[in-house]
């Protein structure tokens, strides 16, 4: 993605999760400033398309009075493409990190496009994890590895309108007088955890490509050890979904059991950051607690640390794991199973065998 070359580079396994767009002379001809009769460029509205049906989130960082370039971005139906919009008069770093910032994603996951190389050098000198994109290269970049998923999943065709709903959830959420509990009792949320089935599958390597931070070893499964450990008579491969009044919020959870002779160990358990204030971590944790506690097992989990899953960390230690022994980086929990806490009542539980039958 370096500028003066729009040839595809050799995939680095990087994977964009959102694109940041500049507007003038990007995603239309001309300045909408000087000239209100600005046009789209040719084959623009097929790459914001693409992108948005592929799960890649769109966003803009645009030099621009507000209320100008959202009603221009209505007239060519576009405006709903793009989630938390920066149209200011600051600098283009400062709008990326704060798109960054209120989607809850790595810095390192967005990508942005412009046609002017002295904002593109900007971003790249104060953010150099963010790949910079020449406007130029809009034929292309499509074909670009960093923007072509192995997979297009059923949550990767909703992404957009759930992180809008998210947004539904987060402005009522700042205007609710009560309580947090109360807060999330009146999302009527719906938590269903299931077996893993043939269907969840890419959703599964998804999970374990995209989410970091809440993420209890780093580790990534591809589609084919997914499967095997799926079919495996030795390990639990554990899946959750959960929607609310606003919405559904996909297949949000993945947790992987290895289950020995005498013991069961806990090899990961991840959760998408869209639900790290629901305490969805800690409710499908205190399930395979109960389930191993039911099959009278010992109930061990693996936890590597790295730069971004403190979170992981503190999860366990509140779900009353404690620190065992270390082998190399990764730390061993035991969990003696004596004091397992209550489900919340703020939340309902379905748990399912079988694949969960909801649209997600």
């Amino acid at each position: 993605m370096a500028d003066g070359s729009c040839k595809n580079k050799e995939e680095t396994g990087k994977n964009i999760k959102c694109l940041v767009w500049d507007i003038d002379n990007t995603l239309w001809n001309g300045i909408l400033s000087e000239d209100k009769q600005v046009t789209l460029r040719k084959g623009v509205v097929e790459v914001i398309k693409t992108l948005d049906e592929r799960g890649i989130l769109q966003s803009i960082a645009s030099k621009n009075n507000y209320e100008d370039t959202m009603e221009k971005l209505k007239e060519f139906n576009l405006d709903e493409y793009f989630i938390y919009p920066q149209i200011n008069w600051n600098a283009k770093s400062h709008s990326i990190k704060k798109i960054a910032q209120l989607i809850n994603i790595g810095i390192d996951t967005l990508a942005f496009i412009d046609d002017q190389p002295a904002e593109r050098d900007e971003v790249r000198f104060v953010l150099p994890q963010v790949s910079c994109i020449d406007a130029g290269c809009l034929g292309t970049i499509l074909d670009m590895p960093e923007l072509n998923p192995r997979f297009i999943t059923e949550d990767s065709k909703l992404r957009r309108s759930m992180y809008q709903n998210d947004i539904l959830r987060k402005n009522k959420e700042e205007s609710f007088s009560g309580t947090q509990e109360e807060f999330l009792a009146s999302l009527e949320m719906v938590l269903t955890i299931s077996s893993a089935q043939e269907g969840d599958l890419e959703r599964a390597e998804e999970l374990t490509v995209r989410t970091h931070q809440l993420n209890s070893t780093g580790y990534t499964y591809s589609l084919e050890a997914l499967r095997t450990l799926q079919e495996s008579s030795n390990h639990k491969l554990l899946i959750a979904g959960l929607e609310d009044t606003y919405g559904i919020y996909g297949k949000i959870g993945l947790a992987l059991v290895e289950c020995k002779e005498d013991e069961w160990v806990l090899k990961l358990l991840l959760m998408s950051c869209r639900v790290m204030s629901r305490g969805v971590g800690t409710i499908m944790l205190n399930h395979i607690m109960r389930e191993a506690k039911a099959a009278n097992k010992k109930l061990k989990a693996e936890f590597i640390p790295t730069d971004r899953n403190r979170m992981m960390y503190i999860t366990y230690k509140f779900a009353g794991f404690k620190e065992m022994h270390k082998d190399g980086d990764m730390v061993i929990f035991e969990n003696d199973l004596l004091n397992i806490p209550p489900y919340p009542d703020y939340i309902e539980l379905i748990f399912r065998q079988e694949a969960t039958n909801l649209a997600f």
